[in-house]
């Protein structure tokens, strides 16, 4: 079966983009991490948000207690993105925001913090991860249950396509079911199943295929040898084609030759052992983490090596364009079919329960995933999983700890809290309020009030609040 063109003909890939995950604290700490970033040259931020704001809490709910500011940038308002954002102009630079279930609460705040500084929805670019499906399988944390959730995720599609037009509003994690021990090619099926079921959400939306599809992107794990790690970015590729043509009727060649990134296993060692074989897959950017990524947000000096790791990839190889002259590999397209094969069959049965919604529903994935055997044993070693062993004499640098947050983080964002509660002008947060929850009873993108109630200083809590109050919340079911 022929490997479906990564690139169209002649055409040679430039380097990728170098993004390094940050954030972690207060907005003020994090803003001043993101100006060490951009003295440094990046022009591409990526924000990492701590789990309360993840779920849709104020940072003095009970529920958030001890988790302010741990594993991100704790965001309550505008007022905090407006810190997180100070002496950075926004139509300068692209902002990645690894969020999901509250995503359109972020990009909104993104916006009128852009709109403070003068610059126009249209001059904005950058992307937010917004994948609540995989949030049921893989990570927890969810607030709606999926389908009010998609629903959100579909008007967060429209929204951008006429507001935000630059924006890219989906990167479907595969690697996060990777990490909560799926098989490859569980990993390939579920995930292309959760993107044919937001194609479906936003085609059933009003949206045409080719206009959306080129903006989807997808992240899956380096984890296996090379020539498996490329055949599972091929079949993946080849599959999408498929689906895209066959189901949704896509003519545009972007909407067929999906955007792959990969995440590495083993941290900054990743970079060198997975590069090439991501090379050859055909996947731009890797994503590479820090040595101390695991324990904790990462320090300027932990992030320096992996950056420019990347960056030795990028300018000082051919990798960035290998994937246009291996496309026609014979072992590679062999172990493809093997792969496509096993694929096939489990987005089939996600088919029998009517796409990927359904099937999350009736604890599909979930079950499949915890009756997996399969840990993906190495059987060579390789450098940075203890293959070579460093001397005590080379190392130059001394032990370091990694970052710590304060916990007196959680302390001032609630006193922050108290003050803009103390000078808003109430009557017109509740105004807004009841606009969102009057939208998300009916058909209205519910994104045009949020951002109202936003502007008026509502808080991320109280709108998730709000939509909580029509919306439900979810409880994992299932007989899985």
């Amino acid at each position: 079966m022929p490997v479906e063109p990564v690139h169209g003909p002649g055409t040679r890939p430039g380097p990728w983009t170098t993004r390094r995950f940050t954030g972690s604290g207060t907005a003020r700490e994090s803003n001043t991490r993101y100006g060490q970033l951009i003295a440094d040259g990046t022009t591409d931020l990526s924000v990492a948000f701590d789990l309360p704001t993840r779920m849709g809490h104020d940072s003095d709910a009970p529920v958030a207690s001890g988790e302010v500011g741990r594993t991100g940038v704790a965001i309550d308002s505008v007022d905090d993105m407006r810190v997180l954002f100070a002496g950075i102009p926004l139509d300068s630079v692209s902002t990645s925001m690894t969020v999901d279930a509250p995503a359109s609460l972020l990009l909104l705040l993104y916006q009128l913090v852009a709109e403070e500084q003068g610059f126009g929805a249209d001059v904005l670019r950058g992307a937010i991860r917004n994948d609540v499906l995989q949030e049921y399988v893989a990570r927890g944390t969810y607030i709606f249950p999926p389908k009010p959730a998609l629903r959100l995720a579909a008007d967060v599609f429209t929204y951008c396509g006429a507001e935000i037009p630059h924006w890219s509003t989906l990167s479907v994690s595969g690697h996060l079911m990777a990490e909560a021990g799926a098989s490859p090619a569980q990993e390939i099926a579920f995930t292309l199943a959760d993107g044919i079921e937001y194609v479906r959400a936003a085609v059933a939306a009003g949206l045409d295929v080719d206009e959306f599809a080129p903006r989807l992107s997808f992240v899956l794990m380096a984890r296996t040898t090379a020539q498996e790690e490329a055949a599972g970015f091929r079949t993946a590729r080849r599959i999408w084609a498929r689906v895209m043509r066959e189901e949704f009727g896509a003519r545009n060649p972007e909407s067929l030759a999906p955007r792959f990134r990969t995440q590495a296993e083993d941290g900054q060692h990743g970079a060198g052992r997975g590069g090439p074989s991501r090379g050859r897959g055909g996947t731009r950017p890797p994503h590479t983490g820090s040595f101390e990524q695991a324990l904790t947000r990462s320090a300027h000096e932990a992030a320096r090596p992996a950056t420019r790791g990347l960056r030795a990839l990028a300018y000082d190889t051919d990798v960035p364009a290998a994937a246009g002259r291996s496309s026609g590999l014979c072992p590679v397209g062999r172990t493809a079919d093997d792969i496509e094969a096993a694929t096939v069959e489990l987005m089939r049965r996600v088919e029998d329960f009517g796409g990927a919604v359904a099937a999350i529903e009736h604890g599909y994935q979930t079950g499949e995933m915890e009756d997996n055997p399969c840990r993906v044993p190495r059987e060579r070693g390789s450098a940075g999983a203890g293959g070579f062993r460093i001397d005590e004499g080379e190392l130059h640098e001394p032990p370091r700890e990694p970052l710590r947050v304060s916990s007196s983080a959680e302390t001032r964002q609630a006193e922050r809290l108290a003050k803009l509660r103390a000078w808003r002008d109430q009557e017109r947060v509740d105004r807004h309020l009841a606009g969102v929850r009057r939208a998300a009873a009916g058909d209205d993108n519910v994104l045009y009030p949020m951002k109202e109630a936003l502007s008026a200083g509502a808080t991320v809590g109280e709108v998730c609040d709000a939509l909580r109050e029509i919306w439900g919340t979810y409880t994992p079911g299932g007989p899985f």
